[in-house]
């Protein structure tokens, strides 16, 4: 008859595993000798080391009195199923190593890519990194939004970056974010803008549905307003002129005009 330290010997495992087996009812605990110790036979030994291997397997111990119990046809079926919910943790697991090592990538943590293109373009085109933060916050919440139509909406954004003026408003808003809220410049913005906005208006491109509600637009328009001191003078003066928004733009009605738009 064997003493529990050598019961742990022979099966390869420690005294406080063999009594913690005892305790969640893996391993029979004997009934105690004349001298009040627990004597063990090669049947514990066996059963300890079976134990033994099926932990060093990865089997749960929770699931280990099953497959213990098992007859050959149910320790397969088992086995195979412990398998398949080895290889779903296996796929979730290497989902997560995926999203991890996009934290390095920055942006596309949040973005799909044809938005992190889009912003690529911005970056060439010379836009400082400080204003393409502040699209690519936007554009974060814009594709959680419409997730489906993302990629038709850049495409759009694309287009307009073909279109010169397009381009040279980008350059006016270089540094706009640290400029006053009375910097003079901010006319010169608005000319821009507007002139974009009456084209756009004259070919049918300003309205219709864009899937965002009413809500998440006055959302991203209160956090242009709020990202510099002269955002919401801009978006002042371009009211003064009969246009409201930012995200949508809409012609204000005729009567809360209070100055004649430009030619186009």
């Amino acid at each position: 008859m064997l003493t529990i330290s050598r019961l742990a010997a022979y099966a390869g495992v420690t005294v406080r595993a063999v009594r913690h087996y005892h305790q969640i009812g893996l391993l029979p605990e004997p009934e105690r000798n004349r001298s009040g110790y627990r004597a063990y036979d090669a049947v514990a030994v066996v059963r300890l080391i079976r134990i033994r291997t099926l932990s060093d397997a990865g089997v749960p111990l929770g699931r280990v009195q099953e497959l213990l119990d098992a007859h050959p046809e149910e320790f397969a079926g088992s086995v195979q199923e412990m398998d398949k919910d080895l290889r779903a943790q296996i796929r979730r697991l290497q989902d997560t190593r995926r999203r991890l090592a996009q934290l390095a990538a920055g942006e596309q943590l949040a973005l799909p890519a044809s938005v992190v293109g889009y912003l690529d373009r911005l970056r060439g085109l010379g836009v400082e990194e400080k204003y393409i933060e502040k699209e690519r916050d936007a554009w974060i919440m814009i594709a959680a939004q419409v997730p489906h139509s993302i990629d038709s909406v850049i495409a759009k954004k694309h287009a307009e970056l073909d279109d010169p003026d397009t381009v040279k408003l980008y350059g006016l808003l270089n540094g706009a974010l640290d400029w006053s809220a009375d910097d003079p410049r901010f006319v010169e913005v608005a000319d821009a803008m507007e002139r974009l906005m009456i084209r756009a208006v004259e070919a049918g491109e300003v309205g219709g549905d864009d899937g965002i509600d009413d809500q998440f637009v006055d959302l991203l328009d209160s956090t242009m307003a709020e990202s510099s001191p002269g955002a919401a003078r801009l978006l002042a003066i371009l009211e003064e002129r009969g246009w409201r928004g930012w995200t949508r733009i809409e012609r204000v009605p005729a009567d809360r005009l209070t100055t004649e738009l430009p030619p186009s």
